[in-house]
C-alpha cells in the first residue's frame, strides 16, 4: 500500500479554477507543502478544465524533488463541457480505452511514470466492472498505477466494482457538518474491507455559513481552542482524524500557515467528550 501522508494536499484550486498560480509559484507551493510534512498531492484530469495537471508537472519537474518522495493521486471519468473538449453535455465515461487514455494523459502532464493511485472520479450508472477491470489490470501490469480506487462511491457501487477489481481507496465528502458517511455504513464498510478513506471538504461549511448549526459549532470550537491551544481549523481536522477508519483529509488551502496547522492537527488527540460535544453541536440534539 502506498504511504499516503495523513493530510493530503488537494490541487484543484492551484490553477485555472482558483489561485491561478504560475509555474514558479506552484514549485514553491510544492516545496512549502513538503516542508510541512505533507507528501501526497491530489489531482484529477478535469481540474482547471484539464490544464492543472500539466502545470503541476512542469512545476514538479522544475523543483527537482525525487519522485519517490511524493505520492500522486489522480482521477478520471468525468467528461466536462469546456474549451479543451468537444463534449456537448457533461457526462461520465469508463470505457477501457478512455480510462487508459486518461491515465496516459495524466502521466504525461504530471511528468511521471506512474500514479500512486488512480480513482474513478464519480460513479456512472453505465459503468461496467469487467471493462473497468480490464483497463486497471493493464495499467497495473504496465506499472502505470500502483493502486486503484474510487471517489464518491456508495458501498453498493464499490461492491459492484469489486466483482472484478479490488478497491483500495474511496475519497468521499466528510466533515463535522457533513458526516453522513459515519452513519450510513460507508465508513464501517471501508474499515471492514480495508479500504483507505480520504475525504474532501474536511472543514465543511464552518467558515462559509452563519446558520444555527455553525453558530453552535463555533461556540464549542472557541472554548476548545483555548483548551488545546489550537485553531478552529485544526480542531475540525483533529475531529476527523480521531475516527477509527483513519481518514485522510484532503485540504485545499495554499496558505502556508494553514498548511502547517493542518499537519500539526494530526498530533492533537481530542478527548472523548470533546469529540462528542462537537458532534452534538453539529447535530443540534443530544447524541446519547
Amino acid at each position: 500500500m502506498s504511504n499516503y501522508s495523513r493530510i493530503i494536499s488537494g490541487c484543484m484550486s492551484w490553477g485555472n479554477w482558483g489561485k491561478q498560480l504560475s509555474i514558479d509559484e506552484m514549485t514553491a507551493q510544492i516545496e512549502i507543502t513538503l516542508e510541512a510534512g505533507i507528501t501526497t498531492f491530489d489531482h484529477a484530469d478535469i481540474y482547471g478544465d484539464y490544464t492543472t495537471e500539466a502545470q503541476f508537472g512542469k512545476a514538479f519537474n522544475q523543483s527537482k524533488i525525487a519522485r519517490e518522495d511524493i505520492q500522486l493521486i489522480s482521477k478520471c471519468g468525468i467528461q466536462l463541457v469546456g474549451k479543451t473538449r468537444n463534449n456537448t453535455i457533461g457526462h461520465y465515461e469508463y470505457s477501457k480505452s478512455y480510462i487508459i487514455e486518461s491515465v496516459e494523459h495524466s502521466l504525461k502532464n504530471l511528468q511521471t511514470e506512474y500514479l500512486d493511485v488512480l480513482l474513478l472520479h464519480r460513479p456512472s450508472p453505465l459503468m461496467h466492472p469487467t471493462e473497468i477491470n480490464e483497463a486497471i489490470s493493464r495499467l497495473q501490469s504496465e506499472g502505470k498505477i500502483k493502486e486503484f480506487g474510487v471517489s464518491n462511491f456508495t458501498q453498493s457501487q464499490i461492491e459492484l466494482i469489486e466483482t472484478s477489481q479490488k478497491t483500495s481507496v474511496n475519497q468521499i465528502e466528510f466533515s463535522l457538518t457533513e458526516n453522513s458517511a459515519m452513519v450510513d455504513g460507508t465508513l464501517d464498510a471501508m474499515q471492514i474491507n480495508a479500504i483507505t478513506p480520504m475525504c474532501w471538504s474536511p472543514i465543511g461549511n464552518v467558515f462559509k455559513e452563519e446558520t444555527a448549526q455553525i453558530i453552535r459549532i463555533r461556540t464549542v470550537l472557541k472554548k476548545l481552542c483555548k483548551k488545546y491551544n489550537a485553531t478552529e481549523d485544526q480542531l475540525l481536522l483533529a475531529w476527523i482524524c480521531k475516527h477509527p477508519a483513519k481518514i485522510h483529509p484532503v485540504i485545499g488551502t495554499t496558505n502556508k500557515n494553514r498548511i502547517q496547522n493542518a499537519q500539526k492537527a494530526t498530533k492533537i488527540e481530542l478527548e472523548l467528550e470533546d469529540w462528542f460535544e462537537l458532534l452534538e453541536a453539529s447535530q443540534g440534539h443530544a447524541v446519547a
